[in-house]
């Protein structure tokens, strides 16, 4: 299979799977849309090195996770340079996207979820939303399973602390 055809079948079976692991980690629409075209071109330009050590998703989710977590990374360097809470901002963000179609207990949620440190939040995420086993985290994030599972119970534990049980 060309380099071409392979970069196809991954936008055609990963596009939609990729928007949500991304927008859960930004929370915002236009970040992630943004953040998906630097993604996909990431994954262009590093197919041909692609040796298949990993799964083809765990490799792509691998590239998605570490931009999404870049991209956090400075957005909270430059929200600190100009004095602003990331916290408000992303509630500002929840509240005012138009594809935020959540009850207030899914924006409770999600703004308990945009108030986790990033790496607890990609853990969160993967393992609550995507029902991602550890073992596939664990490929991805290249961090063991017993580190995982204490992150994934640190941040249920914040997320129920902020907003009592959630089943």
């Amino acid at each position: 299979m060309s380099a071409e055809e392979t970069f196809r079948e991954i936008v055609d079976k990963y596009s939609e799977r990729l928007y949500w692991h991304v927008r859960s980690l930004t929370g915002s629409h236009d970040d992630t849309d943004d953040l998906l075209q630097d993604i996909f071109l990431k994954i262009w330009k590093a197919l041909p090195s692609f040796r298949g050590d990993s799964g083809l998703f765990t490799w792509v989710w691998r590239i998605a996770t570490n931009e999404a977590l870049g991209f956090l990374r400075k957005k909270k360097v430059r929200a600190a340079l100009r004095f602003e809470s990331l916290d408000a901002r992303a509630e500002r963000v929840i509240d005012s996207d138009p594809w935020f179609d959540g009850d207030s207990a899914q924006r409770k949620l999600a703004v308990a979820v945009s108030h986790l440190p990033s790496k607890q939040r990609s853990v969160f995420c993967m393992r609550y939303f995507e029902e991602l086993s550890y073992s596939q985290i664990a490929e991805i994030t290249g961090t063991s399973e017993g580190a995982l599972k204490a992150s994934y119970f640190h941040a249920s534990q914040k997320i129920r602390d902020e907003i009592g049980d959630f089943d």
